[in-house]
């Protein structure tokens, strides 16, 4: 009995153990993506693909493409680079759709590429740096949700972009129950990640 009790307190300790460290990794997420300052100038802002509806954005992605609107009217990007391709064949990708709502929006076509190819965080940003490299594009600031940040931002450097985090002003992560999913499911892909490498 006292053996069934030493092994079940000690199972209880590491849950709890495991559980704080979470809880620290899922704080820092936090905390990076709420920076005190934007960065003022890169030569693009990389926005990573989100679901798009047909031709129009997801309201998470839409919130992407008007914060890299926003930076490149205020003059802090030259270059707006879309990622993102389609789940669906025949389908516009993620980021033709994103690259025609910021054409809408008074940002010239000349001034934008779209990697239409990749599914993933890794692909956006691998695809992002490839096609945007021959145009003269090496800063980059990272367009995504806040809570993306941290795990996009190392994901970014480990693929030698240098990139800093310019996260969305506002969510549409609003409610409570959306944002603890939101935050517990990057809380995994981040260990994932620094752990496993996980590409996702």
């Amino acid at each position: 009995m006292h053996y069934l009790w030493l092994v079940l307190k000690g199972m209880l300790m590491a849950f709890l153990l495991v559980l704080l460290a979470m809880c620290g990794v899922a704080w820092s997420i936090v905390s990076f993506g709420s920076p005190p300052d934007y960065p003022a100038n890169a030569d693009a802002a990389l926005v990573l693909g989100a679901a798009a509806w047909g031709d129009k954005p997801s309201p998470v992605f839409r919130e992407r493409i008007r914060h890299a609107v926003e930076l490149y009217k205020d003059g802090q990007v030259h270059w707006i680079v879309f990622t993102g391709g389609t789940p669906v064949p025949g389908y516009p990708s993620e980021a033709e759709v994103g690259r025609e709502y910021a054409l809408k929006a008074g940002v010239p076509m000349t001034a934008m590429l779209a990697e239409t190819d990749s599914r993933t965080t890794w692909q956006n940003l691998q695809n992002a740096k490839r096609l945007a490299e021959p145009f003269g594009i090496h800063t980059y600031l990272l367009v995504s949700d806040p809570w993306h940040m941290r795990r996009a931002v190392l994901m970014a450097r480990d693929l030698g972009l240098a990139a800093s985090p310019s996260p969305t002003r506002s969510t549409r992560y609003r409610t409570f129950s959306s944002q603890v999913s939101f935050l517990a499911r990057e809380t995994w892909l981040y260990i994932g990640y620094r752990i496993f490498r996980t590409l996702s």
